[in-house]
């Protein structure tokens, strides 16, 4: 059975985004970026819900070829176009950059996925991942909490059906305060 994680950037006050879609809080300083880097190489499929997507793939799939980029972000964006990724949206139109569009049940492909072989998955986007949640799917919660208070926005957890029980299994400090929290969900 293959890992589900949900890994994050979040406001300390819970949000994913701020009012309007706002993403300028999470300023990431070179040791931060490369761990995000990392990740994503070591990440068999991502999984994407449609607002996710369409800011990774509005960016990523060219951003190597920017005049002011830096070696690190050239690398992420390699990575980036070479993981296999599954988008989840009835409303999107074609994908590429090695990805696949279900347009069905999210939580039925993500079992699905869970029970192929291969490397770890990882999914992303607040919605998605509620779905995931609420389903029981997800077995480990990574967390990058900043030190910033939004006021508002898209919040990281939706309302779940059930408590969720969560082991911490790692913490890590970024500069600028960011803190990296890894929690295994507890079965």
């Amino acid at each position: 059975m293959r890992k589900l994680t949900f890994g994050m950037n979040v406001s300390l006050d819970g949000y994913v985004a701020a009012p309007g879609d706002d993403l300028g809080w999470g300023v990431p300083s070179d040791e931060w970026f490369q761990w995000w880097s990392d990740r994503v190489a070591a990440t068999g499929t991502a999984l994407y819900g449609r607002r996710l997507w369409e800011a990774m793939s509005s960016h990523w799939p060219t951003a190597d070829q920017q005049p002011d980029v830096t070696p690190a972000q050239a690398e992420y964006a390699r990575r980036w176009r070479e993981m296999p990724k599954v988008v989840f949206s009835s409303t999107t139109g074609p994908v590429d950059w090695n990805t696949r569009l279900v347009t069905g049940d999210a939580v039925t492909e993500i079992t699905r996925l869970k029970a192929e072989g291969g490397g770890v998955m990882d999914i992303g986007g607040a919605t998605l991942a509620a779905a995931a949640m609420r389903g029981g799917l997800i077995d480990e919660y990574v967390l990058v909490t900043h030190p910033v208070l939004v006021g508002g926005g898209k919040p990281l957890f939706a309302t779940l059906d059930n408590w969720v029980n969560l082991a911490l299994v790692e913490t890590r400090t970024f500069p600028g305060g960011v803190l990296l929290t890894r929690y295994e969900t507890r079965r």
